[in-house]
């Protein structure tokens, strides 16, 4: 009986813990992603080319992707209690920064101000290794799986973000998500723990972070990751100007749908991961690959609008969400349990990364005159089938266990 209890006691705190992050998370996601949904209104004011609108909604992922390398190396010694609230309350200033340039009409300051707008991005490398420490290795790819649903904060700013701005204006929806952000610092602070099973890792950053670059499952799930969860930041800031430029939707109805897409992703990224813990990772970033691959290609003839163009853009989310769940599932398999917060922040930056260069190589291969993206996802339909053999044929079991 009393060893009942005790199960049923650790039990609570893994799933309090892993809400408690997954909100932190999906909160921070909401305000890196503060400027995508708002893109169409920034080209309009200021006048902006296809390639300057890239760059803007693009500027934010770069910092939110390599700042993740640091932030994993550092939840690794601090802890999720500690990184969770540090990196929520430094975000703030720069939600409220971002209206004041928009107030201004100013790109250079969107730009500045956007670009520090990202640490909010690399909250994703506190909470995997926090998760992981929570669950035992059979379940590390629900944990993983169901933290990631996080990124559903996308979602929440794409359908919200523009209504917010119709309801209460532009200058107080960014307070808006000001204060949200600090009350979360304050919820996480106050309510969120640390496993009894985490121990500090005391080694220094560098060091550490040379260790895990040593690791071969470190570079090849950033491959992986940098297409999968790549491709869905990239879908989730351009989304809405691609809607608009090929579907010639407003503002409003294309954050709808931008919000739709990442709902599908969201959903799926849990699935992956449970599904991988049954039946292993390599399956299911199989059919990731795969799945994405044939919907660049279906998208790039420009499926009639609702119902065909919607099912194609709903099954490329799902496929990428299968996707992020089981390289991360993959990830918190061959990991060496020390190296974990260091290993993720690496390919969490990997996949920020992949979703940094898609709306630049977009914006640059924009076919104005036949409202046209063909060049890109041809582009991305090659990247992921590449990804696809490499799964297949690459990733040799004996070899990235090895370091572990």
């Amino acid at each position: 009986m009393k060893e009942r209890s005790e199960r049923t006691i650790q039990s609570g705190a893994q799933m309090r813990n892993l809400a408690l992050a997954t909100w932190a998370f999906a909160i921070s996601f909401w305000a890196w992603n503060m400027i995508a949904p708002l893109g169409v209104r920034y080209t309009d004011a200021l006048g902006l080319s296809s390639t300057e609108k890239s760059v803007l909604v693009a500027v934010p992922v770069l910092v939110g992707s390599v700042g993740r390398i640091l932030s994993g190396a550092l939840t690794d010694r601090f802890g999720g209690r500690v990184m969770f609230p540090a990196l929520l309350l430094i975000s703030t200033p720069f939600v409220l920064l971002v209206a004041f340039a928009g107030n201004q009409d100013s790109y250079g300051l969107l730009l500045l101000f956007g670009f520090f707008l990202g640490i909010a991005g690399t909250t994703f490398a506190v909470g995997i290794p926090f998760v992981n420490a929570w669950f035992e290795p059979s379940r590390r790819g629900f944990a993983t799986g169901v933290f990631g649903a996080g990124m559903g904060g996308t979602a929440l700013s794409a359908f919200f973000t523009p209504r917010f701005v119709d309801w209460f204006g532009y200058t107080t929806t960014h307070v808006i998500i000001a204060a949200a952000l600090v009350l979360t610092a304050v919820l996480v602070w106050a309510a969120l723990r640390d496993s009894p099973q985490w121990t500090a890792n005391r080694d220094a950053v560098v060091p550490k972070l040379m260790a895990a670059a040593k690791l071969p499952v470190t570079w090849q799930m950033s491959f992986l990751y940098a297409v999968a969860f790549g491709g869905f930041v990239a879908f989730s800031t351009y989304l809405p100007t691609y809607l608009k430029d090929v579907y010639s939707y407003d503002l409003t109805a294309a954050g709808t749908r931008t919000a739709g897409f990442a709902i599908a992703a969201v959903v799926c990224r849990p699935i992956g991961g449970v599904l991988a813990d049954r039946i292993g990772p390599r399956p299911i970033v199989a059919t990731s690959m795969g799945g994405a691959a044939v919907m660049a290609v279906d998208i790039a003839f420009k499926p009639p609008v609702e119902l065909a163009a919607g099912i194609s853009f709903v099954l490329m989310a799902a496929f990428l969400g299968l996707g992020t769940g089981g390289v991360f599932a993959w990830v918190a398999e061959l990991a060496p349990p020390p190296r974990v917060g260091s290993v993720t922040g690496i390919v969490g930056a990997a996949g920020g990364l992949g979703g940094f260069f898609p709306p630049l190589v977009m914006g640059a291969t924009y076919n104005e005159a036949n409202h046209s993206y063909t060049v890109g996802l041809l582009l991305l339909c090659v990247v992921a089938v590449c990804a696809l053999l490499y799964t297949i044929v690459g990733i040799r079991r004996h070899l990235v266990q090895r370091p572990a």
